[in-house]
């Protein structure tokens, strides 16, 4: 059955498919226009045949008109067709890595991606926010290499991440079903570029691929819960403070190694009103400027804070890009992306966290990150 969406005449929809074959036949036609004006020219009319100088200039200037058109109307074509393959591609990207609400439980958002590859929207690095019945949690990760060849990794890591967020009870189940999905697609990826190998060779290229991930837990009462896979640990801009959300040493990338049957989670405190937790991927400490100098990211970061001691996102997004776009000189060499997320929720429980991390007394002993067995109702999750 062939659905009509009500209101929308029928008559409209042939007259749009019509429009197909008048522009391919125009593509086609006017070059053969051009060609049929040049040949005509040069067998009919006598100045064509004459051999003075001035019959030769003009039937250069014909020649030369001619091929200008013909010239003309390809780069239109081309244009056009690269106008249509922007839109798709950035559609799909865009489906990929969606774009993130301004506001979700709570919480401002805000975050950017720059990917190394000239012309691409999405690259190695990956990050989502969702909002569950457990609490907002958040992903972010870095996929090995850049550009578009990282691409298929993220959209297997993205979308299990989607899946598991709102199905797992707990941030350790989330990340084992990351796991299987990036071991699944490696699998396959592996299979498919390299049929003679067979699955995940120990020589083939594909093995050597892992992925840092950075899962964290958000509760109501701002209570944030963290699991990091080889990844840099967000700063927690308090005021004018600008320091290491936790300094836990964290797991191994996801693909080289498997996890350890336990996963200690690392409870980071409470995030506060006013406070905000700047995630960000090794893109952005690693640019270099022309004499080689690292990004000062935390310099920047606590600038932004002590002109604004509570900044929006979009201004310390904003910050971070502009001074790392003057310091590498244009595009760096790798995928940065960095979120920016601030509490704007009313402190509920201020001496106790959930999960029974305790973070009563001074800030520093609020600050101290402090890991954790897994809890006793842990359950082994299901497979994919």
């Amino acid at each position: 059955m062939i659905r009509i969406k009500a209101g929308v005449p029928r008559r409209t929809r042939p007259r749009k498919r019509a429009r197909r074959p008048l522009r391919r036949a125009l593509a086609l036609g006017l070059p053969t226009v051009w060609g049929a004006i040049a040949i005509t020219y040069k067998l009919t009319c006598p100045l064509a045949q004459e051999n003075n100088l001035g019959a030769r200039i003009v039937t250069s200037a014909v020649f030369f008109a001619v091929g200008t058109g013909l010239i003309v109307q390809v780069r239109r074509s081309l244009l056009r067709e690269l106008r249509q393959i922007r839109q798709i591609a950035g559609a799909a990207q865009n489906a990929l890595l969606r774009p993130l609400p301004p506001r979700l439980d709570g919480l401002n958002i805000a975050a950017a991606q720059l990917s190394a590859e000239r012309g691409a929207v999405v690259g190695g690095d990956l990050y989502e926010v969702v909002a569950t019945e457990h609490g907002v949690r958040v992903v972010m990760g870095d996929v090995r290499g850049h550009g578009i060849s990282a691409i298929s990794t993220v959209a297997a890591v993205l979308g299990s991440f989607r899946e598991a967020a709102h199905d797992e009870p707990d941030l350790e189940g989330v990340l084992r079903r990351l796991e299987r999905a990036l071991a699944r697609h490696l699998r396959e990826r592996a299979r498919a570029e390299h049929p003679s190998t067979g699955a995940l060779d120990p020589d083939s290229p594909v093995a050597e691929e892992f992925v840092t991930v950075l899962l964290l837990e958000i509760g109501r009462d701002g209570e944030v819960r963290g699991l990091n896979c080889g990844h840099p640990w967000p700063y927690l801009l308090s005021g004018a403070s600008v320091e290491p959300l936790a300094r836990a040493d964290p797991l191994p990338p996801l693909g080289p190694f498997p996890l350890p049957p336990e996963l200690p989670f690392v409870c980071c405190g409470q995030l506060l009103p006013g406070e905000a937790l700047f995630l960000y991927t090794d893109g952005a400490e690693d640019a270099r400027d022309t004499r080689g100098r690292f990004f000062p990211l935390r310099d920047v970061l606590a600038e932004a804070a002590a002109q604004h001691p509570l900044p929006p996102p979009q201004l310390v997004l904003g910050s971070v890009f502009t001074a790392l776009l003057r310091h590498a000189g244009g595009t760096p060499t790798d995928d940065v992306a960095i979120l920016v997320l601030s509490n704007d929720r009313k402190l509920a429980h201020p001496h106790l966290g959930a999960r029974g991390c305790d973070i009563s007394g001074s800030a520093a002993g609020a600050r101290s990150a402090t890991t954790h067995p897994p809890p006793t109702n842990y359950r082994q999750p299901n497979g994919v």
